[in-house]
């Protein structure tokens, strides 16, 4: 019977107690627990060891279960069924929205990526590799004491905004496509700014050289197969040196000022001419309009010339004599004074009617006659004053008082 069983009493020592003694102060009664025994018990409640009954000595019903090996099997069997479940919940993973995941299995690729939600993969069979398709990551590069084409030095500062477009490419493809980005992008900011002047990189030629960084990254990420996708490049800053800084921004301020004039005479062209091209079109069409008025006067006279002297070889002398009287009418109408031969002596009666009709229009509100008949009633209305002469030859101011308040004799 072995030390440790309860049956001993004490008949074998243990083995590694001095003298056979145990070591609770020689009591040969007691001894520690059995914790072997103990577990294996519980086990044999739980159901989980099988196996013959405990008790009784070795006979003819069969040999007796070794306590040592039954312990040790449940143990196992259980610390692997424990081992199980928790293999089984760490293999739950979630991808979220803005992500998706490319699974190796025993190193070995999957087909398909896999899709936000949630997931199982057998945890230490498949690798699941996470990423972000969604979101817009950006890297600045500063490089400085860059050489153009012009031989001049420069410092640039470069802003890449990208994306990884496929996520199978960029986990697989290449093994650190980040600092493949970094160096592409370097390589494509010091291929471009070297073959552009310094005085484009500087004013109006950074969209340019931006568009051409772009071009030329996107090439490289394509060749190296990383699955970045660069959406846009920006050039932030373009600076020379800091010890010919002065005199270049000097250069910058007067190509703007230069800028700034052409402009300014640009708006006084646009300004200026169409003006000039309206007037020049006034006036062509002033002159084409003369013409045709000189034209048709022209034409109505010698039509009426013409009439005139059929009328005249009919009857000269009535159509010379209608001709003077017409000529006379004319000359005298325009004319506001009016001298008439007094009979009875050599005064002549001169009649201010302009300064008559200026009076009467200022008190009575009459107009200016304005035709031959107009003048004509008012030469009646002034004939009956007409005989009563002063001997300085002028109109009695009685009289003229009488013509202004429109009082006939």
């Amino acid at each position: 019977m072995a030390w440790n069983e309860p049956g001993n009493n004490g008949k074998d020592p243990d083995p590694w107690s001095s003298g056979g003694r145990r070591s609770n102060g020689g009591n040969k009664n007691q001894g520690p627990p059995d914790i072997d025994e103990a577990i294996r018990n519980l086990l044999g409640r739980l159901g989980i060891l099988g196996g013959g009954k405990r008790g009784g000595s070795s006979g003819a019903g069969g040999a007796r279960p070794t306590p040592g090996r039954g312990v040790s099997g449940g143990l196992l069997a259980g610390f692997v069924a424990v081992a199980l479940v928790v293999w089984g919940f760490l293999g739950f993973y979630i991808i979220d929205e803005a992500e998706e995941a490319v699974v190796l299995r025993f190193g070995r690729v999957l087909e398909n990526t896999v899709q936000p939600g949630l997931h199982w993969n057998p945890p230490l069979i498949d690798e699941v590799n996470k990423v972000n398709v969604s979101v817009l990551n950006d890297k600045t590069y500063q490089n400085r004491a860059m050489l153009t084409t012009d031989e001049n030095i420069i410092d640039i500062a470069v802003t890449v905004q990208y994306r990884i477009q496929d996520p199978m490419k960029y986990v697989i493809a290449v093994q650190n496509p980040e600092l493949s980005l970094d160096n592409a992008s370097e390589s494509a900011i010091r291929h471009v700014v070297g073959s552009t002047f310094m005085d484009q990189i500087l004013t109006d030629g950074r969209d340019l050289v931006a568009a051409e960084v772009h071009a030329r990254l996107q090439d490289y990420m394509d060749l190296y197969n990383t699955g970045i996708f660069v959406s846009q490049v920006n050039v932030v800053d373009a600076q020379p040196p800091e010890n010919v800084r002065e005199a270049f921004d000097d250069v910058i301020r007067a190509r703007e000022d230069e800028q700034r004039v052409q402009n300014q005479a640009q708006q006084y062209a646009n300004r200026i001419i169409p003006e000039a091209r309206g007037e020049a079109q006034r006036q062509i069409e002033q002159a084409n309009a003369y013409k045709e008025e000189v034209i048709a006067k022209a034409e109505g006279d010698a039509s009426r010339f013409n009439q005139l002297f059929s009328e005249y070889e009919k009857a000269p002398e009535v159509t010379r004599k209608r001709m003077y009287i017409d000529s006379i009418q004319d000359v005298m109408t325009a004319s506001s004074k009016i001298m008439i031969d007094v009979e009875g002596g050599n005064n002549m009666l001169y009649v201010p009617l302009d300064k008559i009709l200026e009076q009467n229009t200022s008190l009575t509100g009459a107009a200016r006659p304005r035709n031959a008949a107009e003048w004509r009633d008012l030469a009646e209305e002034l004939a009956p004053y007409l005989p009563d002469v002063s001997s300085s030859g002028t109109v009695d101011a009685s009289r003229l008082n009488d013509v202004r308040s429109g009082v006939r004799p």
